[in-house]
């Protein structure tokens, strides 16, 4: 049966337009049951605009208040009880939902998912995991990518861990590549943080390669790079300006000769594949590991291909069992790590 994922409706920037059109999208394609949280007169509006939503499986939700970007987010989990985050996770720890997906405040949903869903045993910190398209067109991943500002190196061996699992869940690989980004490939490079994270990651039975460096966040010579929130957030927003970069520079240098223009039309397809290849819509958005359920967190700028392939993100993870495969991961006695024995040690 298609998973039922519970919805923030009033998480994006432009809420609930992208959410509700994300739902629908979600629900056509993948038949999907998506419970849309929010105000429920507001969330219906936008529903009764689209003659479609009524033959599909969706269903409003209410939540009565709403957690905005500028609201601070130890405050506003205490506060706002009845929060469209707070809602949506509650489906999720009572099994009605098999997941949850919001496009708003990080932090907030961060705090609000601890404490509603809780962290699986061995687990510190959850970590957000971003994917990112390769040179040989296959995908790697990075995590934290901002969940945790500040790190300790059994944090990043957590990560590590974490990222093995989640990648040889959704992409197959037996043998996921681990790297450690750093400033340099050396052992001795980057600072203590990495240093130290490095003899631990060594110590793993995993297949760490080393260091890496931001470069090979594209260039497919390794699947899961691990770092501390603060790198992996300011790495992911360089890549992701530097993609609209180029989408922006290639559509104007298509514009500038008529010769251009007559070429474009002729490899039109080719030019879709590629916009389509570093669209970072099409990879849905970050989940949040090492919580007990599935936790999605994408854009505020989110538009409805994103909150679409987020909803598919997360009906995946729990269909795929990977909080149930981190948590063996980080059991004592494990093969793959006794994650949480060593944490203890520092």
């Amino acid at each position: 049966m298609p998973s039922v994922i519970a919805l923030d409706a009033m998480g994006s920037d432009r809420a609930p337009k992208p959410e509700v059109e994300g739902a629908i999208q979600a629900a056509r394609q993948y038949g999907t049951k998506v419970l849309l949280i929010g105000p429920e007169a507001t969330v219906s509006a936008e529903l009764a605009r689209h003659r479609a939503a009524s033959r599909l499986p969706l269903e409003v939700v209410h939540a009565s208040e709403v957690i905005t970007m500028h609201d601070k987010a130890a405050q506003a989990v205490r506060a706002k009880r009845d929060s469209t985050m707070r809602v949506g996770l509650r489906l999720v720890r009572e099994g009605r939902a098999a997941g949850f997906v919001t496009a708003g405040n990080t932090g907030a949903a961060m705090a609000t998912a601890k404490m509603v869903l809780g962290a699986l045993p061995g687990v510190d910190r959850p970590a957000l995991a971003a994917v990112f398209p390769t040179a040989p067109g296959t995908a790697a991943i990075l995590l934290d990518v901002g969940a945790n500002v500040d790190c300790k190196p059994h944090n990043l061996e957590q990560f590590a861990v974490m990222g093995d699992v989640y990648f040889r869940s959704m992409f197959g690989t037996r043998e996921p590549r681990i790297g450690l980004l750093s400033i340099g490939e050396e052992e001795s490079k980057g600072n203590e943080l990495t240093r130290e994270s490095f003899q631990l990651l060594r110590r793993l039975p995993l297949n760490f390669v080393g260091n890496v460096e931001g470069r090979d966040l594209f260039n497919g010579h390794v699947d899961v790079i691990v770092a501390d929130g603060f790198v992996g957030n300011v790495a992911l927003k360089i890549s992701e300006g530097v993609a609209g970069l180029v989408r922006h520079a290639l559509k104007e240098s298509l514009k500038a000769t008529i010769t251009r223009q007559v070429g474009y039309l002729l490899s039109r397809s080719a030019f879709s594949d590629f916009k389509k290849r570093i669209d970072h819509t099409e990879y849905g958005g970050a989940p949040l590991l090492g919580l007990k359920g599935a936790c999605i967190i994408t854009h505020g700028s989110s538009n409805a291909n994103a909150i679409k392939n987020a909803v598919r993100v997360a009906a995946e993870f729990a269909q795929r069992g990977i909080n149930e495969a981190i948590e063996r991961g980080l059991d004592i006695g494990h093969p793959k790590l006794a994650v949480a024995e060593v944490a203890q040690t520092h």
